[in-house]
């Protein structure tokens, strides 16, 4: 399997490309509390992207999880997500809402969560706030306890 490095990034053209490609949100790429990452492997080229928009202190949005055609069904998302929640500070909570993924964020360690048990930081989110179907599920991480 390849060895991904993750980079920080501003939003890209490149990355909102991706997202729209997959169906994935872009009206609200931009913004103070977001942060965008590329996932290169070792030959330098850009297989995927992730993002994480820091809700407040304890809670964290997973958003933006794109592999780029050409390089799925290797492994390389689990590694994606596994690098970007490394950026997130081990005592937060992280969410993420999906449609179409949560079985896949299952395997890493997500779980389904009602909409009304995660935090009002989480559901004031453009994401869960408006732009996401009703219809979508939302997911924390479980840690184990430190």
């Amino acid at each position: 399997m390849r060895k991904l490095i993750l980079q920080q990034i501003a939003a890209s053209e490149a990355q909102r490309e991706a997202l729209e490609a997959e169906g994935l949100l872009v009206e609200d790429l931009e913004g103070p509390d977001r942060r965008y990452f590329s996932a290169v492997d070792e030959e330098g080229r850009t297989v995927g992207y992730s993002g994480l928009e820091h809700c407040d202190e304890k809670n964290a949005l997973l958003r933006s999880v794109v592999i780029l055609p050409g390089f799925r069904s290797q492994g390389l998302g689990r590694q994606l997500v596994e690098l970007t929640l490394a950026e997130v500070h081990p005592s937060a909570d992280v969410y993420l809402a999906t449609t179409s993924a949560a079985d896949f964020f299952e395997s890493i360690g997500f779980a389904l969560i009602r909409r009304d048990a995660a935090p009002k930081a989480i559901l004031s989110t453009r994401q869960l706030s408006g732009l996401c179907p009703a219809s979508a599920k939302i997911m924390k991480l479980s840690r184990p306890q430190t």
